[in-house]
């Protein structure tokens, strides 16, 4: 399965390394086709930067080590999304091809949509049918 990790995925990973947020990032990455977009990966270094800086380093670091496919955002609406911010990202999801969002933002989990399917981790870990 191509999986999108949304920003606050990637973030909660950063912050709380033993996580389960953390866990379930490194199982989707060893387990299925990983996809970050490019303004998720911006937004991941912005917020960062601004809120805990000394750890830009790991970040970038961790960024390298694990293996993904980035994509770019795309602006072209398919399907509209209430945060502005979000469309992009969105869209590269339905352009290319990705099947689960893996995130923890509302305007992506109210969507109603089968392909990109929006999941929190409990609910990708329950479709899984995975215990972490």
């Amino acid at each position: 399965m191509r999986i999108l990790v949304d920003t606050n995925i990637l973030l909660s990973a950063m912050w709380f390394k033993n996580s389960r947020v953390a866990k379930a990032l490194l199982y989707v990455a060893s387990n299925h086709e990983l996809i970050l977009c490019d303004r998720n990966v911006a937004e991941m270094r912005e917020v960062i930067k601004r809120k805990t800086p000394d750890i830009l380093a790991d970040a970038e670091v961790f960024l390298a080590e694990l293996s993904y496919e980035l994509i770019p955002s795309v602006e072209k609406a398919e399907k509209l999304i209430r945060d502005p911010k979000d469309q992009p990202i969105l869209n590269a999801a339905i352009v290319a091809e990705v099947d689960v969002i893996l995130t923890g933002d509302k305007d992506f989990l109210s969507l109603d949509l089968h392909l990109p399917m929006p999941m929190t981790i409990a609910q990708f870990f329950e479709y899984e049918g995975v215990e972490l």
